[in-house]
């Protein structure tokens, strides 16, 4: 697989990003500087974390701008699989890629922990190796993390199944405890409606290896490995 990781200035997740695609999980990996205009040959777009343009107007408000998400739109409407994490997936909601937008975490204070995520649809190509249900351990680092959208956008993607990450308690009980940041209905992870475009905020890529003590991310990586049948 020959995945492309976008960099924009203010990305500090990329090089994350590329260490678990090339060195973990043995793939070609080229980095895609924001100003590219192409995506010829990519199988597999990474958006990563970070803090595109310094977060400055709103996060993701002017990496959205930048000439390669031309390329990842239209990449991404030919049914290319994109990935957004953090603030990836800020971006993509700034794109029109996912619907919804981000808010300021509730606390008003910048969250760095590990949290626990449901997967509440694995028949999707992100988490068709977990299962229904399952609980992931997977660190989340923000401050503008609190996901909101209107009740009916929210019905509709209840509907279709969109929802694919709900923070929970250890046990899987989707609770407001549970919840780190405010975000609407526990919402951590979702995908567009053709299912190929995924935004969650936890950092699956810090921890997808022994080293780092836990490998529950690893699985999100997994799963589109198996989806696109690609051995690693």
């Amino acid at each position: 697989m020959n995945v492309g990781v976008i960099v924009f200035p203010g990305s500090n997740c990329d090089h994350d990003c590329q260490h678990v695609f090339q060195e973990v999980l043995g793939q070609s990996v080229q980095m895609i500087w924001h100003k590219e205009t192409s995506l010829k040959g990519v199988d597999l777009v990474v958006i990563p974390g970070g803090f595109s343009y310094g977060d400055y107007l709103r996060t993701g408000a002017i990496a959205r701008f930048s000439p390669v998400m031309g390329a990842v739109q239209e990449f991404a409407k030919d049914g290319g699989a994109v990935i957004g994490i953090c603030n990836g997936f800020q971006i993509l909601l700034e794109a029109g890629l996912l619907p919804g937008a981000m808010l300021r975490n509730k606390s008003l204070h910048f969250i760095c922990k590990d949290v626990y995520v449901r997967v509440e649809n694995a028949a999707t190509a992100f988490t068709g190796a977990c299962n229904p249900g399952q609980v992931l351990k997977i660190p989340v680092a923000h401050a503008d993390g609190n996901y909101y959208t209107d009740p009916v956008t929210l019905a509709a993607m209840q509907a279709n199944a969109q929802i694919v990450l709900r923070y929970c308690t250890p046990e899987g009980k989707v609770t407001p405890g549970a919840n780190p940041n405010g975000s609407l209905d526990n919402i951590a992870g979702i995908i567009n409606p053709e299912g190929n475009v995924l935004g969650m905020m936890p950092h699956p890529e810090r921890c997808a290896e022994d080293v780092l003590g836990n490998r529950d991310g690893r699985l999100i990586f997994e799963s589109l490995f198996k989806a696109m049948k690609v051995k690693v």
